[in-house]
């Protein structure tokens, strides 16, 4: 080489962070769907998205989903990891029902002492309260067995249960793969005449690209896993701004404690 190398005299200046607010995405080995919808609903020149992934094995079981819990704590630790973060969402529905909310917050803060832990099914239940809503259907895309604890879960946290329909999949595979057009159909006929919303859970579901137009076929709001965290995760980053055709709930406001 014959050009000679300069060191720049001039001195840099630094920002504080490289990207304003941090989201730490915590996604099961086999997601296809939450990245998307994240970098749609979250993702901008403030908020910037960071994500691992954790072990997992289908089938979709309750065995399956609870043996993520020893591995949630060495996965946060890999999110940029002498960094703080503004919110860590651990996107499984299933398994934040089986391991439990307290259990996914506490293995996570043990890498990331004091962020706040969104999961999807507490996300989604802030977001159906958000919107007043109090008697709902369920859809789900799992087996009855793993249906069940989903829907014991809302009922625990006060909502009246009008419906609950699964599509008996163990595969979340399966699951990423189910036609938008299908959901569709699925969700309207999944919804009970006298349920005030319709909650979709699963994250491996593309069902929140098609929220709006399931809202214009049954009139009522609808919240899904991913539409739920997405929202709970801009809140959390100070960073939201009312979506209308992202469904009803990107229009409302997150009440944050603390």
């Amino acid at each position: 080489m014959t050009a000679e190398i300069h060191l720049a005299g001039r001195p840099l200046r630094f920002d504080p962070r490289a990207i304003e607010k941090r989201v730490g995405l915590i996604l099961l080995a086999t997601d296809h769907s939450t990245e998307v919808d994240f970098t749609r609903l979250v993702a901008s020149d403030r908020v910037g998205l960071f994500a691992t992934r954790i072990v997992f094995a289908n089938p979709t079981t309750a065995e399956n989903l609870r043996a993520m819990q020893p591995r949630l704590e060495s996965a946060a630790a890999l999110l940029l990891p002498d960094d703080r973060l503004d919110v860590v969402c651990f996107s499984c529905t299933s398994a934040s029902v089986v391991i439990g909310d307290a259990a996914v917050t506490a293995a996570i803060r043990k890498a990331k002492p004091g962020v706040p832990v969104v999961t999807p099914a507490a996300a989604a239940a802030a977001g159906l309260k958000a919107l007043g809503t109090r008697r709902i259907s369920i859809l789900t895309p799992y087996t009855v067995a793993v249906s069940e604890p989903m829907a014991a879960y809302f009922e625990a946290g006060g909502f009246q249960i009008e419906s609950v329909t699964c599509l008996g999949l163990d595969d979340d595979g399966e699951m990423a793969r189910i036609s938008r057009d299908s959901l569709i159909e699925a969700a309207v006929d999944a919804t009970s005449a006298s349920a005030e919303a319709l909650f979709i859970s699963c994250t491996a579901l593309r069902s929140a690209s098609v929220v709006s137009a399931i809202e214009a076929r049954i009139g009522r709001p609808v919240v899904t896993s991913n539409q739920a965290t997405a929202w709970a995760c801009l809140n959390h980053c100070g960073a939201w701004t009312a979506r209308p055709e992202a469904g009803r709930l990107m229009s409302v406001a997150m009440p944050i404690k603390g």
